[in-house]
């Protein structure tokens, strides 16, 4: 499980799991809009995490990001912690 403390949103943190395709699993805000953030994790569920940052990546709620543009830069993150 890999774990992103966000930055600049109402919620705190984002985790999930990346199986041996590189698609998306379990992705979990903590705190946020409950319903978005649900919807948002679900509609990532089992998709490619290239795909889901190229979608999220600007997404603009305010403070220069969105919860949604923080799961992309989580997403950043996880790759630069595997070497990709």
């Amino acid at each position: 499980m890999f774990t992103y403390i966000t930055n600049g949103t109402c919620s705190r943190s984002i985790s999930f799991e990346v199986d041996g395709e590189g698609r998306l699993h379990s992705v979990k805000f903590e705190g946020g809009c409950r319903g978005n953030l649900q919807g948002v994790a679900r509609l990532a569920e089992n998709m490619k995490i290239d795909d889901v940052h190229d979608l999220l990546k600007g997404v603009q709620c305010r403070n220069g990001t969105s919860c949604p543009d923080q799961l992309a830069r989580a997403i950043e993150k996880y790759k630069q912690s595997i070497g990709k």
